[in-house]
């Protein structure tokens, strides 16, 4: 089955939970980013709000195991899962911008997983990596769900 009706599934069949567990997932090694499950949970009805809160504190876990598997597999691990070219990248980036750099990486479309394991393998601060997540994510978050619901006052309400 393709991951993304699996992810669908968890989303039309657990609500808040199926978000949390894409959120969860998607900060450690899983493809599908949440966003698209959380403009359809806002604009099937969820409350974005809500939604984006969830979303946050589980990318925000999920991004604490990947930092946790960055800092114990080390450098061949994350070449062996993402190359060495984002390797080289993100030293870079996180040369350059330290903790904003996970900030960033929260609130772009920067692959987010990438840079939890960096900040785990380059052992920057545990608050700081939970602080910049925190921050990025939930902006990123509250804007994609109130989008949704956006969507749906739009096209379903016709407000």
């Amino acid at each position: 089955m393709d991951i993304y009706l699996i992810m669908e599934n968890l989303i039309l069949d657990y609500g808040y939970i199926g978000i949390s567990i894409v959120a969860f997932t998607e900060s450690i090694i899983q493809p599908v980013p949440p966003d698209i499950f959380i403009v359809g949970a806002s604009a099937f009805g969820l409350n974005p709000l809500t939604c984006a809160i969830i979303s946050t504190i589980a990318s925000t876990f999920g991004g604490m195991v990947g930092y946790f598997l960055g800092h114990s597999l080390g450098t061949p691990a994350f070449i062996k899962l993402f190359g060495e070219k984002h390797l080289l990248r993100g030293e870079a980036f996180f040369e350059k911008y330290g903790v904003w750099g996970v900030m960033i990486a929260g609130f772009t479309p920067i692959p987010y997983k990438v840079a939890a394991w960096l900040s785990g393998i380059f052992e920057m601060s545990f608050l700081k990596f939970i602080i910049g997540t925190f921050i990025g994510r939930f902006f990123r978050f509250l804007i994609i769900a109130y989008f949704g619901d956006a969507l749906l006052k739009y096209f379903v309400i016709g407000l």
